[in-house]
């Protein structure tokens, strides 16, 4: 079963690759060198090297769909809701680097020189789904919560952005939260 599944983690993880090098991303930061973390919010950097601070939202995912699919699916075997929630962070990491979904982070205080992901960069965010993912399946759920709490406080306050205003920011940017992103 195990091997099962790393070689269904390999091919996912493959697919995300070649379609990211299909739309163009490129393999690895345009500056020809790979950093572990590149703090520069809006540094051409970013969503360019190994992690940043998106990389916590990711993370965050993983706690998100490991508790999601235990809820909703608790007889499925774990190895099965690994591979779903992977599956689902692969596809949200191809359509996150669509031209479309890059034009519309633009339209963020935050993200307004966003180029996508570079594909590493991307891998990398879909290794933090599968941290989180098993960080969940490992530890307490009240633990869980804490720790996916506190990681958003921290990236809030930290760079003024994390996954719930991404998120809240996908559907409506409400002006308050422009002009405090952009530092007003």
């Amino acid at each position: 079963m195990l091997q099962n599944v790393v070689i269904l983690s390999a091919l996912l993880l493959a697919t995300q690759a070649l379609a990211l090098f299909l739309f163009g991303q490129p393999a690895i930061c345009e500056c020809g060198y790979v950093k572990l973390w590149e703090g520069a919010v809006l540094g051409s950097g970013n969503s360019q090297h190994l992690t940043d601070w998106y990389t916590f939202s990711h993370i965050i995912h993983g706690f998100l769909f490991y508790l999601a699919l235990w809820y909703f699916f608790p007889r499925m075997p774990v190895a099965t809701r690994f591979l779903i929630a992977l599956g689902i962070e692969v596809g949200w990491e191809i359509v996150e680097n669509t031209p479309w979904l890059i034009e519309h982070y633009r339209q963020q205080a935050l993200a307004q020189g966003y180029v996508g992901d570079s594909i590493i960069n991307s891998l990398v965010d879909t290794l933090g789904e599968t941290l989180g993912f098993v960080l969940a399946w490992r530890l307490p759920v009240l633990a869980i919560i804490a720790l996916g709490i506190g990681l958003e406080l921290f990236v809030g306050f930290s760079i003024r952005d994390n996954l719930f205003l991404n998120i809240l920011g996908f559907f409506v940017q409400p002006e308050f939260i422009s002009t405090w992103q952009a530092g007003g």
